[in-house]
C-alpha cells in the first residue's frame, strides 16, 4: 500500500517515520510512504496555500487550487485509491474503518489546517472524512499519522506475529485482557496462576473471560455489537456474566445435507 501524504510541513514526518514497525515496513517494501508538499503546487511566488474566508469570519482558509495540483499530482492511475480529509467534522475514526481501508491500493492523507480547506475541493476530490476524536488539533498532521499507523499495522507481512492484529482490543469489539511477564512476582504481586499452568483452552477460557469483564468496566457501549459463540456464551454464563452483556450468539454453521 502506498500512503500520499499532502501537508505544508513535510518535515513533520520525519522522525515518525524512522522509528518502530513504520520503518521497518518501509524498509522491507511493505508500504510505500510519499510526502507532498502543498506549497509546491501554490500558483504565487510567495506560495501560499490559504487566504482569507468570503463573508469574513475567523482565521485563513486552505486555497483549492494547490491542494488539487498537488492531489493529481500524487494520485497513482493503476491504483485502487481513497482521497480522505482529516477533519473535525469527519466520521469518527476506529478500528473497524482501520480495517475496511486496507482494501486500497492508496490512501491519500489530506493534513488540513487553519479553519479547513476550500469547500469546492472537498466537494468534487474527497472521497471521505476522519476524525481522531472529538477534540482539536493545529493541524491533520497528527491524525494523518494515527490513521496511516493503525492502518499499516493490519496488512500482511508488517507485524512480526500474524495473530497480534486479530487480537487487539477493539478487533472484535472487547478490550484485550491484562498482560503479564517475568518476574512471576512483582513488589508482592504475583502472576495468576492459570497463565502458569500450561493449560491453554483454561488459558483461553479465562482471557474470554477477563476481556468481557475488563470491557464492561471500562467500555460497556463496545459490547453492543460483539458476537459471542455457544461455547462462549456458557463461559459467560458459568462466571455470570452474560446476563450484564447486551450481544447476540455467533449464528451456528448450516448442515451440510449433502452428507
Amino acid at each position: 500500500m502506498r500512503f500520499s501524504i499532502l501537508t505544508i510541513f513535510p518535515d513533520f514526518f520525519a522522525s515518525p517515520l524512522g522509528e518502530g514497525i513504520v520503518r521497518r515496513a518501509l524498509g522491507s517494501g511493505k508500504i510505500e510512504v510519499d510526502i507532498r508538499n502543498i506549497r509546491d503546487h501554490a500558483l504565487d511566488k510567495h506560495h501560499m496555500t490559504d487566504d482569507r474566508p468570503f463573508g469574513g469570519g475567523e482565521g485563513m482558509v486552505m486555497k483549492p487550487e494547490p491542494l488539487a495540483a498537488c492531489l493529481r499530482a500524487a494520485a497513482k492511475e493503476d491504483a485502487t485509491r481513497r482521497v480522505i480529509l482529516l477533519s473535525p467534522k469527519g466520521e469518527r475514526f476506529n478500528q473497524r474503518v482501520a480495517e475496511r481501508l486496507t482494501a486500497y491500493g492508496q490512501l491519500l492523507l489530506i493534513c488540513g489546517r487553519y479553519e479547513g480547506v476550500d469547500e469546492r475541493f472537498r466537494r468534487l476530490y474527497v472521497d471521505e472524512e476522519l476524525s481522531i476524536g472529538d477534540y482539536i488539533l493545529t493541524g491533520g498532521e497528527l491524525a494523518a499519522l494515527v490513521v496511516m499507523d493503525a492502518v499499516c499495522r493490519l496488512l500482511p507481512g508488517v507485524l512480526g506475529c500474524g495473530d497480534s492484529a486479530t487480537n487487539d482490543s477493539f478487533s472484535r469489539g472487547l478490550l484485550k485482557h491484562a498482560q503479564f511477564t517475568r518476574p512471576r512476582v512483582f513488589e508482592g504481586l504475583a502472576v495468576p496462576e492459570i497463565l502458569l499452568s500450561g493449560d491453554h483452552a483454561a488459558i483461553a477460557r479465562y482471557r474470554l473471560v477477563e476481556s468481557v469483564r475488563l470491557t464492561l468496566e471500562r467500555r460497556p457501549d463496545l459490547l453492543a455489537d460483539v458476537r459471542f459463540t455457544p461455547d462462549e456464551v456458557k463461559i459467560l454464563r458459568r462466571e455470570g456474566l452474560y446476563g450484564r452483556v447486551k450481544t447476540t450468539l455467533v449464528p451456528a454453521e448450516e448442515p451440510n445435507h449433502a452428507d
